[in-house]
């Protein structure tokens, strides 16, 4: 049983990595398709119930927002797995201007701002640190730097 955690500002790579990497074995738990934050809990809790593996594939910018999902995975038996993005503002906005669905600037200017590196501290079994790259995605054991 898995739980994985994408974190990183919008255009960083996180929803091409989770296609590229996880479509095949981990369902995709997405507030952008699933809208609520309630219909986000049922979905987990079915996770849960049935030991489906899955990917909280949001921008999960703070620890408090990453500890809800970390501190149920963990009551319910699940490893943690943290995957962090390089979030560098300037390539985020180029990726983000050859999206269909653009996400506005202010947006991304926003999550910057309030982005906390992650740590083991936080519950995470594993932590690796993701560049996405020309040619796909660079993945890294963390460091415990950045």
């Amino acid at each position: 049983m898995e739980a994985v955690l994408l974190t990183g500002i919008q255009g960083a790579g996180k929803s091409s990595f989770y296609r590229d990497r996880f479509f095949r074995t981990h369902l995709r738990v997405n507030l952008d398709l699933l809208r609520t934050r309630h219909r986000e809990r049922r979905l987990l809790d079915f996770c849960f119930e049935t030991s489906q593996r899955f990917v909280i594939d949001n921008t999960n910018p703070t620890r408090s927002e990453r500890a809800v999902y970390i501190s149920r995975s963990v009551t319910a038996g699940f490893r943690v797995l943290g995957y962090y993005f390089e979030s560098r503002v300037d390539a985020c906005l180029q990726r983000n201007s050859n999206r269909i669905d653009r996400v506005p600037e202010t947006a991304i200017y926003g999550t910057a701002k309030k982005l906390e590196i992650p740590n083991f501290e936080e519950g995470f079994d594993e932590l690796w640190y993701v560049r996405t790259g020309e040619t796909g995605f660079d993945i890294e054991e963390w460091k415990d730097e950045v």
